[in-house]
């Protein structure tokens, strides 16, 4: 196994989300590793087949983008003092579009990572069928380990 140098985490910016960054820099923290932390706006375009849209589907995806930038922005910022203690080398975030599980794959390559850390739910309902597990998909095509966080498992058995 290769040294962890590089850690990856997608967020969704669920209520879990922050307790899934926590814990992927707690982790990276334990090998000195940079953690980049991205979300991926989906890309409807895929989809215009099966509806149609009631907008403009380049300007959706432009102002979801520029709306997720920001959000990234100030999750990343609420991050950085818990990632620093952890002893995160460097925190990077980054907003990427496309096909979810796609982009997290690609990402992962672009960056030479040597983990993807990464929330077992986070689409729930229809959200869950239309696009499936993401964390499935991943742990099943990643090229590097993939650890996963059931946030809803969070405290096992464990005391408080």
């Amino acid at each position: 196994m290769q040294a962890i140098k590089t850690v990856v985490t997608p967020i969704d910016f669920s209520d879990n989300a922050k307790m899934v960054a926590d814990s992927a820099a707690y982790v990276a923290g334990r090998f000195g590793a940079e953690l980049h932390l991205i979300f991926v706006v989906q890309d409807f375009q895929d989809y215009t087949g099966f509806f149609v849209p009631p907008v403009n589907l380049p300007n959706l995806t432009k102002d979801l983008l520029e709306s997720a930038q920001q959000k990234m922005e100030e999750f990343a910022e609420s991050c950085r003092e818990q990632a620093t203690a952890a002893g995160v080398s460097a925190l990077r975030s980054r907003v990427l579009t496309g096909d979810v599980t796609e982009e997290i794959l690609n990402y992962s390559k672009e960056v030479n990572s040597n983990m993807i850390i990464m929330g077992t739910h986070g689409y729930k309902g229809l959200e869950r069928i239309m696009f499936g597990s993401v964390a499935d998909k991943v742990v099943k095509t990643a090229c590097c380990p993939v650890l996963t966080i059931n946030p809803y498992r969070h405290n096992c058995g464990g005391k408080d």
